[in-house]
């Protein structure tokens, strides 16, 4: 379809979500730069290889208790009423001898076993003892935490505090991580500017909005300045970016006279899907442009923040050997009524009420794709999906978060 029939025809055809996301996901290639990194600044990176455990943890056996370390056979039928006596000394424990141990302390070499000090009565260079103990008792043995050559994680997990905390345990200081996906966001528009607007203008979010998001999602943001609506101008715009390795766009993805930017991608490269059956943010495009993936957000705000988690996340994700993990959901009970278009899926914003006894959503709007309030003011939104006509007050129902955090 060439440019002037796509005009007319505009969107009656609509492709489904899924197989949009899927077609610009067919077009993407994990890249394979890695780096190497100290384990402070690994939080939220893919290892690029598989780590194992390189020792013992814990490397000793270490006592489990504050007590004496002894010869388990040294306390058998030790009892409240008739103790068990033990020289304490300072080294190797021996028949007959008990050591002073702390908890998480080296357990000497001769005992098996430790007695916790409640259970035992110090007399001067003597040990009562008042407990008769098994062998391994209160003893943690080495590498009970993790054993020597134990895989822990394999390429591609994203690294988390806990994660990073395993690794210094076993001794790990610097991993080899996948290099965060870089994303170059492009804003496009002739209404657009920095401050001050006059008549018609309005100040630049959506290239701000979602560059924060590339890096909240794992990705390295190139925050461009605006392009106004001129073929030629967008053209180098795109070509200049495309040693990064996703290039988003935000604005001008429409049917209009000055919405170009699908017209130029596809005269440089492939446009893969333009429009889409979701609301709010149909006029959503994807394409790819040697190799490198191009995604065309809408300039509505919220249709622009929509788009993004539906296909800038995703394709991000997989760029950078991330992985896509589910938007957190609560469920919750509707106060009104959320209408929808049978074969569209609708993202409909809600206000979250957890202080009475089940959790309510209260829907902020289903329509008005220019209110970015709707958006800040809200804790999510419901899905609709397309086979549905909306959902009636009272339904139960999922509310995905924002997922503002990586």
């Amino acid at each position: 379809m060439n440019h002037d029939d796509r005009r007319t025809a505009g969107f009656k055809q609509r492709t489904r979500l899924s197989d949009a996301r899927e077609s610009l996901l067919a077009a993407a290639t994990p890249h394979d730069r890695t780096v190497r990194r100290p384990l402070a600044e690994a939080d939220g990176r893919a290892l690029a290889e598989d780590a194992v455990a390189p020792t013992d943890v814990p490397g000793y056996d270490r006592a489990a208790m504050d007590g004496y370390a002894v010869r388990a056979s040294d306390t058998f039928g030790a009892s409240g009423r008739s103790p068990n006596v033990l020289r304490i000394v300072d080294g190797p424990v021996e028949p007959g001898t008990a050591a002073r141990v702390h908890t998480g302390s080296d357990v000497p070499d001769g005992a098996d076993a430790v007695v916790m000090v409640e259970h035992t009565e110090r007399l001067g260079d003597e040990l009562e003892v008042f407990d008769a103990l098994a062998e391994g008792e209160n003893v943690g043995e080495r590498g009970e935490d993790v054993r020597e050559g134990t895989p822990l994680f394999e390429a591609g997990h994203e690294l988390r505090p806990s994660d990073i905390g395993l690794l210094r345990s076993v001794g790990v200081e610097e991993v080899t991580v996948f290099e965060r996906p870089r994303v170059a966001v492009v804003p496009t528009g002739e209404e657009l500017v920095e401050a001050d607007p006059g008549p018609g203008e309005v100040i630049e979010t959506n290239g701000l909005t979602v560059s924060r998001l590339v890096e909240r999602w794992g990705g390295e943001a190139s925050y461009r300045d605006i392009v106004v609506d001129d073929a030629d101008l967008l053209r180098e715009a795109v070509e200049s970016d495309l040693d990064h390795d996703v290039v988003v766009t935000t604005g001008g993805s429409s049917v209009g006279e000055r919405d170009l930017i699908p017209e130029v991608v596809d005269d440089i490269g492939e446009v893969l899907v333009h429009g889409v059956a979701l609301k709010p943010g149909h006029p959503v495009a994807v394409g790819v442009v040697e190799d490198t993936p191009v995604v065309m957000l809408p300039g509505y705000p919220v249709a622009c923040v929509v788009n993004a988690f539906q296909f800038l996340r995703p394709v991000l994700k997989r760029v950078g050997s991330l992985p896509e993990r589910p938007l957190p959901t609560q469920e919750a009970t509707l106060t009104r009524k959320i209408p929808s278009s049978p074969g569209t899926r609708t993202f409909a914003r809600v206000r979250l009420d957890t202080s009475g006894d089940e959790p309510t959503a209260e829907p902020t709007r289903t329509s008005g794709s220019g209110i970015l309030s709707s958006v800040a003011l809200a804790d999510g939104w419901v899905v609709v999906p397309e086979e549905i006509e909306g959902y009636d007050e009272g339904d139960t129902v999922a509310v995905e978060g924002w997922e503002w955090s990586a």
